[in-house]
């Protein structure tokens, strides 16, 4: 160990963080498919149902708009953007809810709810659009998905009034391609709509805005420390659902400022009853502090129950982790600094009087916004960061380790991943998430051209020079509607004469 430097153990500790930080053997060069971040496929259960696996919240008050509080959930972890014909959508038999504690007493006092329907223009073809799309009303849009939002006001965990916030709303699609959505950043802009109470809504794909460094799992078993660093959520898509809220609307009073963020996702059985399959409030928690036999059991329960997983906070297993492998000592439990952080809020910042323990993001609407956010947050005297509230660019992993590592205990540590900073960057204007990767900015992009430029192509199999226009391809884009038609319909004529010949040939062998 004497050979590898602080940084690079903080890399190698700050992946398995980031991956869940419970497999220490037995785990080599892990995929991204098959990996945990943030909270992308954080469960047994929910890796299953990606649809309505929450993979993280943020919380902030607008930078743009300060009388404002902004609330991101990302859903549908791993979108890989070429992953068509059938590309990414919501669940229509679920509810996505972002529910807010306004005065600390572990129940949601208001409940954002996204419910979601299908729609398909043309069911004779599989094509997702059937020729490039301008706007989101487009014909040529085959597939789409709308939406309402239901506001509904609680008194002691009991619905008292419930609102239409937004009916009928279309959500921005998946990113197909340059030449399906040639300017991609218009569908975004006609998808944020104003709604009932000053309220703005977005809902649809995006760039997905968490970063870490997964690809660690390999480097702890030997590989090369300098290749720590690089972003393994690049290039990968979230379906998002964004508001930006009227703080007041939000918050108890001005006296009392502090809101509580978490979402949940409830699915529909075969009866129609809702279940809680899915819950997220800070991030990381339900990856590292909950151990295995938990984390289903946390996906389905209440913030109010909490004191079931206090044990996990006070006495975490990644510190006795990185004391065993790396020789960082780990801070003597309980630790009542994690419980600040994850449970209770840090007194005079985000702490209510009288909060009950319980996990969520805890956001203080009175702090004004930066406009050069520090991406260490509160720990580099930030306080409009993380663990106040959540912004898209906080680098919640690197404040993470550090905190459970014992920096609110004068342990100092510069403990990281080495990725500072999503690849892409963030819009200046609500919902602030980056656009979505698109369909023909996939990985072999780079092989495929260098392909072409030798005389192979798709429409020769890589066999010679077969050359098309631009003319030719929005042609094909064009006609494939009517041709899924007549495909169908040629198919069933082919296959009543296939039949037909078949019994003709059997009566001319039985006459002979």
């Amino acid at each position: 160990m004497t050979s590898i430097t602080k940084r690079s153990v903080a890399a190698l500790v700050g992946g398995a963080l980031a991956a869940g930080g419970l497999a220490v053997a037995g785990v080599a060069a892990l995929g991204p498919e098959a990996a945990e971040a943030s909270s992308h496929r954080e469960a047994p259960l929910i890796s299953g149902q990606p649809e309505y696996d929450t993979t993280d919240v943020y919380a902030f008050v607008s930078p743009d708009k300060a009388d404002t509080t902004t609330l991101i959930a990302n859903f549908l972890p791993f979108q890989d953007p070429a992953g068509g014909p059938n590309f990414y959508k919501f669940a229509e038999d679920a509810q996505y809810d972002v529910r807010i504690d306004s005065d600390g007493d572990a129940r949601e006092d208001l409940i954002y709810r996204w419910t979601f329907k299908d729609h398909v223009r043309n069911e004779d073809t599989f094509l997702y659009n059937t020729g490039p799309v301008t706007s989101l009303d487009d014909k040529d849009l085959n597939f789409f998905q709308t939406y309402d939002i239901e506001l509904i006001k609680l008194r002691h965990g009991k619905a008292v009034e419930r609102t239409k916030v937004a009916d009928d709303l279309v959500v921005a699609p998946s990113n197909v391609g340059k030449a399906s959505m040639p300017d991609y950043k218009t569908l975004r802009d006609e998808a944020i709509r104003k709604v009932y109470g000053g309220v703005t809504a977005f809902a649809g794909q995006a760039d997905d805005p968490f970063f870490a460094d997964l690809r660690v799992f390999d480097l702890l078993y030997g590989g090369d420390l300098s290749e720590v660093g690089n972003d393994t959520l690049k290039g990968y898509n979230v379906q998002s659902l964004a508001l930006q809220v009227p703080t007041d609307q939000l918050r108890e009073s001005h006296e009392q400022p502090v809101i509580g963020i978490w979402s949940t996702t409830q699915r529909a059985d075969a009866y129609g009853d809702y279940a809680q399959v899915s819950r997220l409030g800070m991030p990381l928690v339900n990856e590292v502090v909950n151990p295995r036999k938990d984390k289903d059991k946390f996906n389905a329960s209440k913030p109010k129950d909490d004191a079931q997983f206090l044990d996990n906070v006070d006495d975490p297993e990644l510190p006795k982790l990185i004391e065993g492998i790396f020789k960082i000592k780990a801070p003597d439990a309980p630790r009542k600094d994690l419980e600040q952080v994850f449970l209770t809020g840090v007194p005079e910042l985000n702490q209510v009087d009288g909060v009950k323990a319980s996990e969520m993001l805890r956001l203080n609407t009175s702090i004004k916004p930066t406009h050069k956010p520090k991406r260490l947050g509160v720990l580099d005297g930030d306080n409009a960061g993380f663990p106040n509230g959540r912004r898209l660019t906080d680098d919640v992993l690197d404040i993470a380790l550090q905190v459970v590592e014992g920096e609110l205990l004068d342990q100092k540590n510069d403990l990281g991943d080495a990725v500072d900073a999503n690849d892409q960057k963030f819009e200046s204007y609500f919902p602030y998430v980056a656009l979505p990767n698109s369909g023909s900015d996939v990985k072999t992009a780079t092989k495929s051209a260098a392909a072409a430029t030798d005389g192979r192509t798709l429409l020769n199999g890589g066999s010679g020079i077969v050359t098309t226009t631009t003319e030719d391809n929005n042609t094909l884009l064009a006609t494939s509607a009517a041709a899924g038609g007549a495909a169908v319909l040629l198919l069933a004529v082919g296959l009543t004469w296939r039949r037909r010949r078949r019994r003709l040939v059997r009566v001319h062998t039985r006459r002979h």
